[in-house]
């Protein structure tokens, strides 16, 4: 064994741990190997499927400082679309996680820069389809991998009411867009509330619909299981005619099921008399909680009430335990992210094989890698080793029965309401932030809305008020595959007051 090839499967053997019967023996099963991997490997003569990019594209640019002072433009476009369609005439920015075909990706982390999908995601392509233009991509947390706006390699994103403020994350571009006025529409992603939470802190509308009602096809993603994208606007309105647009399946996300886009913009003008509210009590009152969120959003529970809603507490107690929940499963999302490079093993949907080659190396650069990420890679390996999947099996199990809970709640009331976030928008880390402030202001936000992830449920962040010159978040979580009242109620709640005057 003389090649440095061989020595190189013969200490990856040892690394693992096992052990030969003599020189013979591990000469056989090196050779073993070998063959094992020029195997693998021959498929790369094989043809790639034709890619076909159905608009064409115009240059793209990084922004210019002076006309990107929220930070949350990543590289800007002017793609034109159909010539007519709901959407002519309107702006997208679009979340650095979905592919844009021949334009760069980065999705807020310097391992993947400089990466260029060589196709569009399907919502993209439907975006175009119905008349919009895509602006640009917007700034998103590094991996996705943080609900504030400090930890893209890109710098912060600023919150457009206080630039002292978190936009939110991981979406954050896409919410201080839209917020600022500077697009009309945005796509964000949400695994644990990554489109409601910046929606939330910049006093937006943001909906993580029903899983799988939005193909994910041609999006970075965490865990099939979670990764919902949708639609964040500056109205109810856009937000349902948005969703009109990228909802229904695409013959190619098998996580799909065969449920059609509905006319989401006739509930608009439904009023909620006769609905049923739930105030979720296990919504209010943490630690962390900001004592005027709370008010605030118990006070929009009462104009609906006004407004007509039937509304009344309803307790859920098993919510107090999704943060833990959702926590255990971080193990199979860094396996799937990092382990198998964001490859979602045992699906049949089309794949971009040149993104997994480019995510490959953040093994040679583990130091580039944000430091939630750091954590997380290495808590995963001690779980790992010390019980294998026992608390991911445990999480699913439990996922069942939260799921089974919230579905008896909403079998006794229309809609859950509970405030998007504990608090408000928190203050922006500084440059010289220690890891745990780094990882607190991540992280802290997820508490109400991480459990909607695991259950599928859609719920949708609208703003219900003003605190200290900062947007309180209000969240309606609704059953499966009924984005439709959601619209309805919140659409009501809009056109009575402007939430800025609340």
């Amino acid at each position: 064994m003389t090649s440095a090839a061989d020595r190189d499967i013969a200490d990856l053997a040892a690394s693992y741990g096992l052990s030969f019967a003599g020189d013979d023996d591990l000469a056989s099963f090196v050779e073993a190997v070998r063959g094992s991997v020029e195997g693998a490997e021959s498929i790369a003569d094989l043809p790639d499927e034709p890619v076909e990019v159905k608009y064409p594209r115009s240059e793209w640019a990084y922004p210019d400082p002076a006309e990107n002072k929220l930070g949350a433009w990543y590289v800007r476009t002017d793609i034109e679309g159909a010539s007519s369609g709901k959407l002519s005439g309107r702006t997208v920015a679009i979340k650095d996680n979905i592919f844009v075909a021949d334009v760069p990706m980065m999705d807020g982390t310097h391992i993947l820069e400089g990466y260029v999908p060589p196709v569009d995601a399907t919502v993209v392509t439907r975006l175009l389809d119905a008349g919009a233009t895509i602006a640009g991509k917007s700034v998103c947390e590094a991996y996705c991998f943080s609900a504030g706006s400090h930890i893209s390699e890109s710098g912060p994103v600023l919150n457009p009411l206080n630039h002292e403020r978190s936009a939110g994350g991981s979406s954050s571009g896409s919410a201080a867009l839209v917020a600022a006025g500077e697009v009309d529409l945005a796509m964000g992603g949400d695994q644990g509330g990554s489109i409601r939470i910046p929606s939330s802190y910049c006093g937006i509308y943001g909906l993580k619909p029903t899983h799988g009602l939005v193909p994910y096809t041609g999006i970075l993603g965490m865990d099939p299981s979670i990764d919902h994208t949708g639609p964040m606007t500056g109205s109810v309105g856009d937000n349902a005619l948005m969703l009109e647009v990228i909802a229904g399946p695409d013959g190619l996300d098998e996580r799909q099921p065969d449920q059609e886009a509905q006319a989401y913009t006739e509930a608009l003008g439904g009023g909620v008399t006769g609905l049923k509210i739930g105030v979720l009590t296990e919504g209010f009152g943490y630690d962390d909680s900001d004592p005027d969120v709370d008010a605030k959003v118990r006070a929009a529970a009462e104009r609906f009430a006004k407004l007509g809603a039937q509304v009344g507490d309803i307790s859920v107690s098993m919510h107090r335990d999704a943060a833990i929940i959702s926590a255990a499963f971080i193990p199979a999302i860094i396996d799937i992210m990092y382990t198998n490079d964001g490859l979602p093993l045992g699906r049949n949907e089309p794949l971009v094989e040149s993104f997994y080659e480019v995510q490959n190396t953040w093994r040679q650069r583990p130091n580039d890698l944000p430091e939630g990420v750091k954590v997380f890679l290495i808590a995963a390996a001690l779980l790992k080793r010390e019980s294998g999947m026992r608390y991911v099996a445990k999480a699913i199990n439990q996922t069942r029965r939260l799921k089974a809970r919230y579905d008896a709640a909403l079998q006794e009331v229309d809609l859950l309401l509970l405030p998007t976030t504990p608090m408000k928008a928190s203050v922006l880390p500084g440059p010289d932030a220690s890891r745990e402030e780094i990882m607190t202001r991540s992280y802290e936000s997820l508490t109400n809305t991480w459990p909607f992830n695991l259950t599928h449920h859609p719920a949708l962040s609208l703003p219900c008020g003003l605190s200290d010159g900062l947007p309180v978040g209000l969240m309606l979580v609704g059953r499966h595959f009924d984005e439709t009242t959601i619209y309805r109620a919140a659409a009501a709640f809009e056109q009575h007051d402007d939430w800025r005057t609340l």
